[in-house]
């Protein structure tokens, strides 16, 4: 358990926290679009507009894309902590915090693999980031 912020679960995005609940990290795609993965979960493909969008499983792999490296204090979080922009396989963004690393730059490299991870918030699993320890992603 954490004091960290709860999110807010509406309808539309139920279908991604009862994922992550279940250890799944996963994603809108737009069917007219080839299938193409997008994120954060809407009901609706953000490059045409349809309405005709599923739900597929992400691999959990990705690369880190951009960060930052928070010295200030938030609720739950104890300074220094990593806000990074994580690119996954599937070519979507997501923004999260990495775990299991510390909050330095030595050790943050761009483009560095990554894997998802889940952090237990209560009733809630929230999809984290962590170094990748198979290798490559």
């Amino acid at each position: 358990m954490t004091d960290r912020p709860l999110p807010t679960i509406y309808a539309e995005t139920r279908f991604y926290w009862d994922g992550a609940k279940e250890g799944k990290l996963l994603l809108n795609a737009c069917k007219p679009c080839g299938d193409k993965a997008y994120f954060p979960p809407r009901p609706f493909c953000p490059t045409c507009g349809s309405r005709d969008v599923g739900v597929i499983e992400a691999s959990g792999k990705g690369r880190l894309y951009s960060y930052i490296i928070n010295h200030l204090p938030a609720p739950g979080y104890e300074p220094p902590f990593t806000v990074a922009v994580v690119m996954l396989d599937e070519g979507v963004k997501m923004v999260a915090n990495i775990l299991d690393c510390p909050a330095d730059p030595e050790s943050l490299e761009l483009d560095m693999p990554l894997e998802v991870t889940f952090e237990q918030r209560g009733e809630i699993a929230v999809p984290q980031f962590k170094p990748a320890t198979g290798g490559a992603a």
